[in-house]
């Protein structure tokens, strides 16, 4: 975490119109003050990059962590602890400004970040109050993909409290000075009926003081458990539980959609669709190029895919690139404008091909059989605890032909041959196999 004031009055509006107010800090003051804040080392970054392109007499100051810690109103801190993040970020950055190292700075940073396990149960021990507060500061994950299996985790951690407490009230306050999928990210968060709120950060000593404990979710994905660990077990140990203990059926993702409501014309068009027969969703392309299909194997397998499931409505919430001259595909990419409304579509298929995106874990959701097409064998591990997810692994074997530095697509050989083996009909099979 990180504790700062402000050198001046200022306000900053988030994507979703919510204001969060910094007052300059009046000197004598209490340390459990309202002028005084707390963040995630990433959004006081951000905010410190928001200040600098309003007026250079925007500032931040920073306060010692301790010294806000060891207040007796202080709530205290559960899972794996975040003590001195900052300081420890910042001696970091000025050990090793210099150096060039082949260790990325996220694989640095989890050297010097504290890892060491916790046992959640022992930290709750002496606790005498039947009715508890929790904050969780930070946001948990940073892909749509990485929130829904934090969510899941999340659920694991009510319920190990449940079983001890009368009530949790469970609190979340997102990262947000720059964050423009703020909105997005609320969303997913505020779906989740255990979770009382969702603000954005940053929140004010005064304030976090009146919870009885919290969570510093801040650089969580910098940690190496993060990248050997499944998302959903990568936050069960965050929160200090013995994620070995738990079967991967009860590891299952849980997204509300009974207080969602939909366009008029997305739900009609849902609905005659599945009057014709069944709904297999198509997504072959992720933001990230190297998880994608290529184009042309894309629109290959679509039109195999037509031809040879003609029991199937194919869908597609993505611009494919070409008109498809039959009723049994349809693109629903103009209603799908947010988390809801794609988890809303994806609720209604029976059954969904997809490369390594978010909608795997939505599908998990729903029990919706899908098959996930994958370039990086290292990602199965969050595939694995789904019992209605298969896989296939398409092995890159392109090679670049270019012995110099720079990267050359012309240069590079091979590089579709992979996409060009994969049959249809290994497809089709392991999909008839749900």
């Amino acid at each position: 975490m990180v504790v700062f004031r402000v050198t001046e009055n200022i306000n900053i509006k988030t994507t979703d119109g919510t204001l969060v107010k910094y007052y300059k800090l009046k000197k004598p003051s209490s340390l459990v003050n309202e002028a005084i804040y707390v963040s995630t080392f990433e959004d006081f970054t951000s905010l410190k990059r928001v200040f600098l392109n309003v007026a250079d007499k925007y500032r931040v100051r920073i306060i010692e962590e301790t010294k806000i810690r060891d207040l007796a109103e202080f709530p205290k801190e559960l899972g794996i602890s975040n003590l001195n993040e900052y300081s420890i970020n910042k001696r970091l950055e000025y050990k090793y400004k210099d150096l060039n190292s082949n260790c990325s700075d996220g694989e640095l940073r989890s050297m010097y970040l504290n890892e060491e396990q916790v046992n959640l149960d022992k930290q709750l021990e002496g606790t005498i109050k039947e009715d508890i507060s929790i904050v969780i500061i930070g946001n948990l994950g940073n892909s749509i993909s990485e929130m829904i299996c934090a969510s899941t985790a999340l659920r694991h951690l009510n319920d190990k409290l449940k079983k001890r407490f009368r009530s949790i009230k469970l609190d979340i306050y997102l990262n947000a000075s720059d964050n423009k999928y703020y909105s997005r990210d609320k969303s997913i968060f505020s779906n989740q009926n255990f979770v009382n709120k969702v603000s954005a950060l940053s929140i004010n000593v005064k304030e976090m003081c009146e919870y009885d404990f919290f969570i510093d979710a801040s650089s969580v994905s910098n940690r190496s458990y993060y990248s050997h660990l499944s998302y959903i077990d990568s936050w069960l140990y965050k929160f200090g539980i013995d994620y070995s203990k738990i079967n991967n059926s009860e590891k299952y993702n849980t997204i509300n959609i009974s207080f969602f409501y939909p366009k008029k014309e997305l739900k009609e068009k849902l609905s005659k669709l599945k009057q014709k027969g069944k709904t297999l969703l198509f997504h072959p392309y992720s933001a990230n190029i190297e998880k994608s299909i290529p184009q042309e194997s894309a629109k290959k397998l679509l039109n195999d895919l037509i031809l040879k499931l003609p029991d199937y409505t194919i869908v597609s919430v993505l611009n494919l690139g070409s008109k498809f001259d039959t009723d049994r595909y349809v693109d629903l990419s103009s209603y799908s404008h947010g988390f809801l409304d794609y988890a809303f579509i994806v609720s209604n298929m029976d059954k969904i091909i997809t490369v390594n995106t978010a909608t795997y874990h939505i599908a998990d959701a729903f029990f919706i059989p899908t098959l996930t097409i994958l370039t990086d064998s290292k990602k199965n591990k969050n595939i694995q605890v789904y019992s209605n997810s298969k896989t296939i692994y398409v092995k890159d074997k392109s090679k670049n032909f270019s012995n110099f530095i720079f990267q050359a697509d012309s240069l590079i050989l091979y590089k579709f041959e992979a996409w060009s083996k994969l049959k249809t009909s290994r497809i089709i099979k392991l999909l008839e196999t749900f």
